[in-house]
C-alpha cells in the first residue's frame, strides 16, 4: 500500500527560508500551509498566531490536518534582546512540541543553528559529535542549542518523531541579513579594508539548499533505521562485545563512495591505474584505447571506490559501537532524533565571499568602485578599534556598525562536515556558492530597481 502523503506546516513560512521550504514543497505538490505573525505571501493557507502560546499551534494544526511540521521561526541573530530568544526559540519550540503532541502531530523538523556549537575557538571540518560549549557565547546560539535539544529530547516520546537540521551562513534570494551588510559596505566604498590575514575557511549556504535538506529530513524522518536500536534496559553496563554486529544496511550506509561536491568547481576526475589520460606515448600501452576511455567516460561509476576510515572518523566500526552505547535508544544512522550540519561542503576564505559580492554588484553599478589597494588591519587591531567604536556609540547612544563581535566572526577559522547529512538524508547541494551568489545579487537589484531597499545607491 502507497505511504500517505504527509500535510506540511512551515512554522515561519514568511521568513527568509521558511518561504523557500514552502515554494518546495508547492514545487513537487505538497499540501503546505504557513503559521507565522504577519502574512507576506498569498499562495498558501495562512494561519496567524504566536508560537509562544500552544492554544494558537494546536488551533492551526487542527484546521489544517497537518501531519508534519516544519519549524523556522526564530528572531534574527544580533539582537540585543535576551529575552525575546528565549521566550520564541526555547519557549516557543516547547509550545510547538506540546500543540504538536495534544494534535497527533506525526513529525517535527527543527532548523537550528551551526552556531549551536561556537565555542569561540576555530572549528575545522567538525561533525556532530562536538558538544555544546559549556559557556555559552551569545545568546542567539545558546538559545537555538536549548531549544535543540528540547526537540531531540522529545523524538520518541507521544507518538512525535524529530530531527534537527544545522544550517550555516544561510544567503541567497530573499537575504535582508548578509545582502544588506554587504551592500552596505559596497555603497560606502569601503571593500579595500579588510580585518585579518583571509587565511580562516567559513561555511556559507545557499538558501535553496538548506530549504532542500528539511524536505529530505520530512521524507526520511519516519522511515525505520537499519538496525534496531540497542534500548537496553539491564541495570549492568553493556560493552563493546555485547553490540551487535552491522547490518547488510548499516554496511552500506557508511561504506558506499561518495562523489566530490562539485557545485561550483565542476567534476574534476582523479587519474587511476585503471582510467587515465595516456598522453605522449611511443608505444600504445596495453588495453590502452580502454585505459582512455574509461577516463573520458561520463558516467564514472564510484562502487569500487572503497570509504577510507580511521578509527577518529565518525562513521568508523570503532565510533558507531560507542555511539551505540552511548545512546541506545537511537540507531546512530536513523534520521530520527538526530542533529544534522548543513552547508554547501563548499569553504571558502571568508573575504573572498564577500568580494564575490560585491564583484557581481560591479555588473550592475559600473564605475562605482575605484580599483584601491587592499588595506589590511589585523585581527587585534581591529578588536581594538571595535572597542573605541562601540564605546563612542555608547556615548552618543548609536549602534556602531563597526564591533567586535564583527571582527570576531570575519577572522574565525568556521566550517563544518557533512557526510552525516550526505549518508543519511541524502544531501547533496545543488546550488553552488558562485551560481548562488548570482542569483541573491541579481534578487537584490530587482529589489533596488523598485524601491523595496532602505539603501539608496
Amino acid at each position: 500500500m502507497a505511504k500517505a502523503r504527509d500535510t506540511y506546516m512551515v512554522i515561519g513560512g514568511c521568513g527568509f527560508l521558511g518561504h523557500h521550504i514552502v515554494q518546495q514543497l508547492l514545487a513537487r505538490g505538497d499540501s503546505v500551509c504557513i503559521f507565522d505573525l504577519v502574512q507576506r505571501h498569498f499562495d498558501v493557507p495562512f494561519y496567524s498566531g504566536d508560537i509562544t502560546n500552544v492554544d494558537d499551534v494546536s488551533s492551526a494544526l487542527r484546521k489544517s490536518g497537518t501531519s508534519c511540521i516544519i519549524h523556522t521561526a526564530s528572531p534574527p541573530a544580533g539582537l540585543k534582546n535576551e529575552a525575546l530568544y528565549y521566550k520564541v526559540n526555547v519557549e516557543g519550540t516547547k509550545s510547538v512540541i506540546a500543540a504538536a503532541v495534544s494534535t497527533g502531530v506525526r513529525k517535527l523538523v527543527f532548523t537550528s543553528s551551526a552556531g549551536v556549537v561556537f565555542n569561540g575557538a576555530d572549528l575545522i571540518n567538525v561533525d556532530e559529535r562536538l558538544p555544546y560549549p559549556e559557556v555559552p557565547l551569545d545568546a542567539y546560539n545558546d538559545s537555538k542549542a536549548k531549544a535543540e535539544e528540547v526537540v531531540l529530547e522529545a523524538n520518541g516520546k507521544d507518538g512525535l518523531l524529530t530531527v534537527a537540521l544545522r544550517p550555516a551562513g544561510i544567503f541567497g534570494p530573499g537575504d535582508r541579513q548578509v545582502m544588506a551588510g554587504m551592500y552596505q559596505v559596497y555603497e560606502r566604498n569601503q571593500t579595500h579594508f579588510q580585518i585579518g590575514d583571509n587565511t580562516n575557511l567559513f561555511d556559507f549556504t545557499y538558501v535553496g539548499n538548506v530549504a532542500k535538506a528539511h524536505l529530505l529530513a520530512a521524507d526520511k524522518l519516519d522511515i525505520p533505521p537499519p538496525a534496531p536500536p540497542l534500548c537496553d534496559t539491564r541495570e549492568d553496563a553493556l560493552l563493546a562485545e555485547d553490540v551487535p554486529p552491522f547490518t547488510s544496511e548499516e554496511e552500506k550506509l557508511i561504506s558506499a563512495p561518495l562523489p566530490f561536491v562539485a557545485a561550483t568547481t565542476g567534476k574534476h576526475r582523479i587519474p587511476t591505474s585503471e582510467a587515465r589520460p595516456l598522453g605522449p606515448y611511443v608505444e600504445l600501452p596495453p588495453n590502452g584505447r580502454e585505459i582512455e576511455a574509461a577516463f573520458n567516460d561520463p558516467n564514472e561509476e564510484l562502487s569500487g571506490r572503497p570509504a577510507i576510515r580511521t578509527r577518529f572518523d565518525q562513521f568508523s566500526g570503532v565510533s558507531l559501537v560507542m555511539a551505540k552505547l552511548r545512546n541506545t535508544q537511537i540507531n546512530p544512522l536513523q534520521v530520527a532524533g538526530q542533529a544534522f550540519f548543513i552547508t554547501n561542503g563548499e569553504p571558502c576564505y571568508f573575504w573572498d565571499f564577500a568580494r564575490m559580492i560585491w564583484h557581481q554588484l560591479d555588473a550592475h553599478f559600473p564605475g562605482h568602485r575605484k580599483r584601491r589597494d587592499v588595506f589590511k588591519l589585523s585581527k587585534d587591531i581591529g578588536l581594538i578599534a571595535a572597542s573605541g567604536a562601540e564605546l563612542y556609540g555608547k556615548l552618543v547612544g548609536k549602534e556602531p556598525a563597526f564591533t567586535r563581535f564583527k571582527v570576531s566572526f570575519s577572522c574565525a577559522t568556521r566550517w563544518h562536515n557533512i557526510e552525516k547529512a550526505r549518508r543519511i538524508l541524502d544531501y547533496e547541494p545543488d546550488v553552488g556558492l558562485d551560481e548562488g551568489v548570482q542569483r541573491m545579487v541579481q534578487w537584490w537589484y530587482e529589489e533596488y530597481q523598485k524601491g523595496n531597499h532602505t539603501q539608496k545607491h
